[in-house]
């Protein structure tokens, strides 16, 4: 069984463009949460999606200050992982866990 840290660790899949051209070399984009390591990440995702992974990158998307009907607000920081699989095996981020 799953440990329910694993669905912790990732918040969700990050569906662009960019992630999208990423697919093509073994590589999807998750949003994880901000304490998360790199060891975390990737034993994961190798145990809700059955894959092996062989690297992981992370990096932190600073929050921008927004205005809404005159209204400053901020939007929170978030922590992105670019996840590497090995040849072979692949994510469908289209379908749901």
């Amino acid at each position: 069984m799953t440990e329910l840290r694993h669905y912790d660790v990732i918040v969700s899949p990050v569906v662009t463009e960019k992630s999208t051209m990423a697919s093509e070399n073994n590589q999807v984009v998750f949003n994880v949460a901000k304490k998360a390591t790199k060891p975390e990440i990737k034993a994961a995702i190798e145990a809700l999606f059955k894959v092996k992974v062989t690297g992981v990158n992370t990096l932190v998307r600073k929050g921008k200050v927004k205005r809404f009907r005159g209204t400053r607000g901020r939007q929170s920081d978030v922590k992105k992982a670019v996840v590497t699989l090995a040849d072979g095996h692949s994510i469908d981020v289209s379908t749901g866990l």
